[in-house]
């Protein structure tokens, strides 16, 4: 059985510590959401249509620089984590970790043989690998020339690049192959995580079979229609991706004041090592920011990026820290 813990638990933290307001750090979804439309009556009354489908799959291939035929939208990239591990019968599957556990558990959930791995020459002969990229927590990262030598040496390259919006260069896209597969997250970066909307990009004879496991209306009328007007709105995309950047810089050198040195991240959260990061996370959720530690690690702590008001806070919080 694999440890399933996540950030996003606020409802935990309110119960432990009550107050409102909270500032919900705990996950790297973008605190300046993308702004939600006004939605067409049939996105809510009707089953999604064949159109609606096809304009989608038509702005996904089009912002993520793949054919059509090569990308299947789904619930969140969650829902390719639960699909992926049926594509072939269960064998040995290497994960890269720290990552996300929801890979380890999903894998091990449908009977595969799970070994974590401490980089990507350890993944070499897998049935199925799966390397997260950049990484989340640690903000590991690898280059689309290494993962293209890391597919040929494996049956099955899963390339999780749920935090890669603000990382173009990362992606490996432009070494996609019949080997590979790509999953793509788009609450994350466009900050609608409830819009429950991801991507899978891969060669048509890997995607098929998994869109006939994922089976018809595998995403909403409503994140539909979003999900086409918000990837096709590059302008937005070029302006967060640069104000994520700055805002990383911003938080980086908050925590630096602090004694909390960066173990890395992306431009969308951050990872610091802490003095004890069960009393970093108690020192802020006191003030009612609610930030994210890990079963594995008495020092890391994870924070999301704030956006306009929640800075002076957050910024206040963090320097008020004092170690024992």
């Amino acid at each position: 059985m694999v440890s399933r813990d996540h950030g996003g638990n606020l409802d935990e933290a309110r119960a432990h510590y009550g107050g409102e307001a909270w500032i919900d750090l705990s996950t790297g979804i973008n605190r300046s959401p993308y702004p939600v439309p006004d939605f067409p009556a049939e996105a809510w009354t009707c089953l999604p249509g064949v159109k609606a489908q096809r304009d989608l799959v038509a702005a996904a291939a089009a912002a993520y620089g793949v054919p059509a035929e090569c990308v299947l939208p789904l619930a969140g990239a969650q829902a390719a984590i639960q699909l992926y591990p049926r594509l072939r019968p269960a064998g040995d599957a290497r994960v890269i970790a720290p990552t996300y556990n929801e890979h380890a558990a999903s894998l091990v959930a449908h009977g595969w043989t799970l070994q974590n791995a401490d980089g990507i020459r350890a993944l070499a002969g897998a049935d199925l690998a799966v390397v997260v990229n950049p990484n989340n927590p640690d903000g590991r990262s690898w280059t689309p020339e290494s993962l293209e030598g890391v597919a040929k040496r494996v049956g099955l390259l899963v390339v999780d690049e749920s935090f890669a919006d603000p990382h173009p260069e990362l992606s490996a896209v432009p070494v996609l192959s019949e080997r590979m597969l790509i999953l793509r997250s788009f609450g994350k970066f466009f900050g609608l995580a409830g819009a429950r909307l991801g991507f899978v990009l891969g060669d048509p004879s890997v995607i098929d079979p998994l869109r006939q496991l994922a089976g018809p209306w595998s995403v909403s009328g409503p994140a539909l229609d979003l999900g086409t007007r918000a990837l096709s709105d590059r302008a937005w995309h070029r302006a967060t991706a640069g104000r994520l950047a700055t805002d990383a810089e911003r938080l980086d050198a908050i925590a630096a004041r602090a004694g909390w040195p960066l173990v890395g991240g992306t431009a969308l959260f951050r990872t610091y090592a802490t003095p004890d990061a069960e009393r970093a996370q108690d020192h802020l959720a006191r003030r009612a920011i609610w930030s994210r530690r890990f079963p594995y690690s008495k020092t890391w702590l994870r924070l999301g990026l704030p956006h306009g008001g929640e800075w002076a806070r957050v910024e206040t919080a963090i320097t008020e820290w004092r170690p024992v």
